[in-house]
């Protein structure tokens, strides 16, 4: 039994005519009334009763014209349920972003005009720092992500440029230094300094490392935590100073003052990353219109 069966047999049903029906679908009557018989034979009961009259649906007919109207109904959402998310309009979209990332302007905003432009795809959205993406990609828990891209992205996984941010100088809003909201590298010597762990990103650790030992500055540091909100959190309670990126300055905490670093640069591209050889329509269409 196929598809075409059902579409005639609703068609001479409600036309109750093999040539009625033969003019509305454009197909000769006797391939219709063979696809009917077909239909009975295959069902096993008779489906009309041949009156002078025309045809007349015997009470098995009756039947199943309702259940068949539904059947096809139902085949033809389905159908337009699959162009939906063929289209990238209708499905499911995880993504990852770096918590200080969507205080930008053109994370969020991404966010929201995709949103607008595809409201039946549901976006589940996971704060995440950069290397836990990068892991969530590869394992198909994430569909993509903002993150922080510093040297080459890991195998398999692709980019496209967003936006670089840098780093700025966090201090308690009591403390004198950098009271022209500029200092020098040379400066911070001997400040107590607030940094995380080097296993929560170390491409990134040790590339501020670096630049600060460039411009003949060791951190001194006194506490470690692992997320920049964390960080600033100690920076407000005047445990220390913190390098932290500018992004911040999008959400100042009320006892914390930015100060720029005249000297020292570590610059933080922001790239939408995902899987290269994905497979999901909406995500297509994020990354298009993020584009």
């Amino acid at each position: 039994m196929e598809l075409r069966h059902l579409r005639y047999f609703i068609a001479v049903a409600e036309l109750r005519s093999v040539r009625a029906a033969s003019e509305q679908l454009h197909v000769t009557q006797p391939a219709i009334s063979r696809q009917i018989q077909d239909l009975e034979d295959a069902i096993g009961a008779v489906l009309f009763e041949r009156t002078p009259r025309g045809l007349k649906l015997t009470a098995a007919g009756t039947a199943y014209l309702d259940e068949a109207r539904d059947i096809l109904t139902r085949v033809d959402a389905a159908n337009r349920l699959a162009r939906r998310i063929a289209d990238g309009v209708h499905g499911q979209l995880r993504l990852g972003f770096v918590e200080n990332a969507a205080w930008i302007g053109i994370v969020s905003q991404a966010f929201s005009a995709f949103q607008q432009t595809a409201p039946d795809v549901a976006l589940e959205l996971t704060p995440m720092n950069t290397p836990e993406q990068f892991d969530a990609i590869a394992a198909g828990q994430l569909d993509g992500g903002f993150c922080y891209r510093l040297g080459a992205l890991p195998q398999g996984i692709a980019g496209v440029p967003v936006l670089e941010q840098n780093v700025v100088l966090a201090v308690p809003q009591s403390w004198s230094l950098g009271s022209e909201d500029a200092v020098l590298a040379s400066e911070l010597v001997g400040t107590p300094f607030i940094a995380f762990p080097r296993r929560i990103y170390p491409a990134y650790y040790d590339r501020l490392l670096s630049a600060c030992a460039e411009r003949g500055l060791t951190l001194d540091i006194r506490q470690e935590a692992s997320t920049e909100t964390a960080i600033l959190s100690l920076v407000s309670a005047g445990m220390g100073a913190a390098i932290v990126n500018a992004a911040n300055r999008h959400r100042p905490p009320a006892r914390v003052r930015f100060v720029e670093l005249r000297d020292l640069s570590v610059p933080l591209p922001l790239e939408f990353c995902f899987l290269s050889a994905h497979t999901n329509a909406a995500l297509q269409r994020f990354i298009a219109q993020l584009q």
